[in-house]
């Protein structure tokens, strides 16, 4: 072995809760896991690592990001404190189409500039992989910009990036009364680009009255279908769409949001195997009052994941330590629910499974190392990063 962490408290988050090993053992060979387990079983290696009774946490996994961005929203947030809706905002110009503007004026070195202080954050309460979507271009070279600006992320810290094309965010000025043509160019042309230079590792889409229709949907899945990729779909946000239901019928990875989800939607991604995807930062930046159905997801065994939404509009917040607070105070999601939230789930939410998420031989070895007494303490501490050391591929980041 290379490296062998001991004397530690584990949360492998195998099985279906923590899957805690009290005195346990974590051994790295080639930037993998070799063993995870009881100290007693652990083999020899070239360098051992006391963690002096510390936790072992695989290492944290943001499954919904927008970080490449450019602006922000701060005036538009001053207008809703003032009574303006989000839809209102979004209707008269601000919302999505102003990040679009600011974003297509950034070049590229700029996006990537912009968004490294906000992975930092991420980094730095123990995120080794993360998701980024596009979104803010709505041409097919800016958000071929935006991917590559991802890509970039990747290159500049030690962290595994997730690229997930949204061409369908929103409907840029230039198609104004004309959804369905652009529709076709993201379909015909965006998507098709974005596969054959190896930028997209999904395709996303925003179905809601304020962006796509179910039908307009259909057409962006077939596309990413027709070009090998998965997909995602922000569904139910803002109202009942069943975009849920039609993400679960083409086999999507995940749908996320899902505050107008019924059980109908909840039985549909339950058959497909559809992650739901909680997003408690949007819910209280927007001071949203309709809650996921949680209930329904934990009865049709639908798991979910817990992400940041990190974007400049409606979830400004590069947190996940604080999204479990949130999606335990809000949703009331347990302990081990909100762990595996930002770990085991969000890698499935990711289609990363078989990579990362839980402390099992084989898998990268991305682990968190924690002060903390118990796993609870990072879901009912605000505002508290107890961090003690990130390890990504087997090395100190």
């Amino acid at each position: 072995m290379d490296r062998l962490w001991t004397n530690a408290r584990l949360a492998t988050m195998t099985g279906e809760g923590l899957g805690v090993v009290e005195d346990g053992a974590v051994a790295c060979a080639g930037g993998r896991i070799a063993y995870a387990g009881p100290r007693d079983g652990a083999p020899l290696a070239d360098e051992t690592i006391d963690c002096g009774g510390r936790w072992i946490t695989p290492g944290l996994i943001d499954c919904h990001t927008h970080l490449i961005h450019a602006g922000n929203r701060a005036n538009e947030w001053a207008m809703r404190l003032e009574g303006a809706t989000y839809e209102e905002i979004a209707r008269a110009g601000g919302g999505i189409l102003s990040t679009m503007r600011a974003t297509r004026e950034a070049s590229e070195a700029e996006l990537i500039a912009a968004a490294l202080p906000r992975l930092d954050a991420l980094i730095a309460e123990g995120a080794t992989t993360i998701e980024v979507k596009s979104g803010y271009g709505l041409t097919t070279a800016d958000e071929l910009k935006m991917l590559r600006a991802a890509r970039a992320l990747g290159d500049a810290r030690k962290v595994r990036v997730a690229k997930t094309l949204l061409g369908a965010h929103a409907l840029p000025p230039e198609y104004a009364g004309r959804p369905d043509d652009y529709v076709t160019l993201v379909c015909e042309e965006m998507i098709p680009a974005a596969a054959g230079a190896g930028l997209a590792d999904a395709v996303d889409a925003f179905c809601e009255g304020i962006g796509f229709t179910p039908a307009q949907t259909c057409r962006v899945f077939d596309a990413a279908r027709a070009a090998s990729l998965p997909i995602k779909l922000h569904a139910e946000q803002l109202s009942a769409l069943h975009g849920a239901s039609l993400a679960a019928q083409h086999g999507a990875l995940s749908a996320d949001h899902l505050e107008h989800a019924d059980e109908a939607d909840v039985r549909a991604m339950a058959a497909s195997g559809t992650m739901a995807v909680l997003l408690p930062g949007a819910f209280y930046f927007m001071r949203e009052t309709r809650l996921p159905p949680i209930d329904l997801f934990r009865e049709h065994g639908v798991p979910m994941a817990i992400a940041t939404d990190c974007n400049p509009g409606t979830s400004p917040t590069t947190s996940l330590l604080l999204m479990l607070n949130m999606a335990a105070t809000l949703f009331r999601l347990t302990v081990s629910e909100a762990l595996r939230g930002v770990t085991a789930n969000a890698a499935q939410a990711l289609g990363l499974a078989p990579e990362v998420g839980t402390l099992e031989p084989g898998k990268a070895c991305d682990l968190a190392i924690w002060d903390i007494s118990d796993p609870a303490d990072l879901v009912y501490r605000i505002g508290f990063n107890p961090l003690h050391q990130r390890i990504k591929d087997g090395a100190c980041s």
